[in-house]
């Protein structure tokens, strides 16, 4: 018999392609997200689970499921996966790392750009019907050319976002647990997180969320940033306190902010939607259509690896 597989979101055509003649699937056709109690009674014969990040795998799925083995999460984080309670049951974890460095990197210069440019701020005025005459002062905002940079996390999206900056001529500091490997190549400057947040005219969170990083950007942080600063954030909700970002945006400390993922999404705290200096985009740093295919076709390869009894190419803590 094969396995039995539960894919919690629609998928690529070419990726259930792929899995079909190896497990017996189960798939959400429609773009409604199941119930948590659907869930939960989908999952109970299951031996493999293809999930997303609002998907939370817990003890109480655990304990619905008594016959799975694997969870392939369509995503490079992990944290709405209970990895020890797996490691308890025995159930190995997958992630999708690497496919979509560059389009989120791309994607954090684009908030970058636009919050620091007032872009979105000026295209709503201007749909509006507010533009009758050209200013000097009109939407100022900062510079990016030859302005300094701080990357929170060096991994291999901080890392691509620096090699953008070089074509800015960005000075670039960040802050992380070690030093890059590529520091010397990017010639980026490792410094304390309070360091970065007082020198960096633009700063880009790119950590991992974890009890250890949640809201490492609360309001002792924002009150170090510079008056002009942007804050980006393409990390995961929950390392910015998004209540205090809100009162210090209002306070115009920092200037702007870009914002893709928020804490409790897709929920969003209803001040963010009241503020013109903040750019947000619903959590679409890796939204291209080659990055998308190829978290889903690493997470579809994952499964066949368990299928075929065979090491996992990306397991999360081996």
């Amino acid at each position: 018999m094969k396995p039995r597989l539960l894919i919690t979101r629609q998928i690529f055509d070419q990726v259930l392609e792929r899995l079909a003649p190896h497990f017996d699937i189960e798939s959400n056709q429609t773009d409604a997200e199941w119930s948590r109690g659907e869930l939960l009674a989908r999952v109970a014969d299951k031996e493999a689970l293809f999930v997303v990040t609002s998907d939370k795998v817990d003890v109480e799925l655990l304990q619905a499921a008594p016959r799975l083995r694997i969870v392939a999460t369509g995503s490079v984080g992990f944290n709405h996966i209970d990895l020890q309670a797996c490691s308890a049951r025995g159930i190995a974890v997958t992630n999708t790392p690497d496919v979509l460095n560059e389009a989120t990197a791309d994607m954090a210069w684009a908030l970058l750009m636009a919050a620091a440019r007032r872009v979105c701020e000026s295209e709503h005025w201007l749909r509006a019907g507010h533009w009758k005459r050209w200013a000097f002062d009109q939407f100022l905002g900062a510079d990016l050319w030859r302005s300094t940079l701080g990357i929170v996390g060096m991994g291999r999206i901080g890392s691509a976002i620096a090699r953008r900056a070089r074509g800015f001529e960005m000075k670039v500091l960040y802050c992380n647990r070690s030093a890059a490997p590529s520091e010397q190549a990017l010639g980026a400057e490792r410094v304390s997180l309070d360091t970065l947040l007082a020198q960096s005219d633009h700063v880009l969170l790119v950590v991992p969320y974890s009890p250890a990083t949640h809201h490492l950007i609360g309001e002792r942080e924002l009150a170090l940033m510079q008056p002009h600063a942007t804050l980006v954030n393409i990390a995961r909700g929950g390392v910015v306190d998004d209540a205090a970002l809100i009162r210090a945006l209002r306070a115009g400390r920092p200037a702007a902010a870009g914002l893709d993922v928020f804490e409790n999404e897709p929920a969003l705290n209803p001040g963010l939607l009241e503020l013109s200096n903040v750019a947000l985009t619903p959590h679409i740093g890796s939204a291209t259509r080659s990055s998308r295919v190829g978290m889903a076709m690493l997470a579809a390869e994952n499964l066949l690896a368990f299928a075929a009894n065979q090491p996992l190419p990306t397991q999360v803590g081996r």
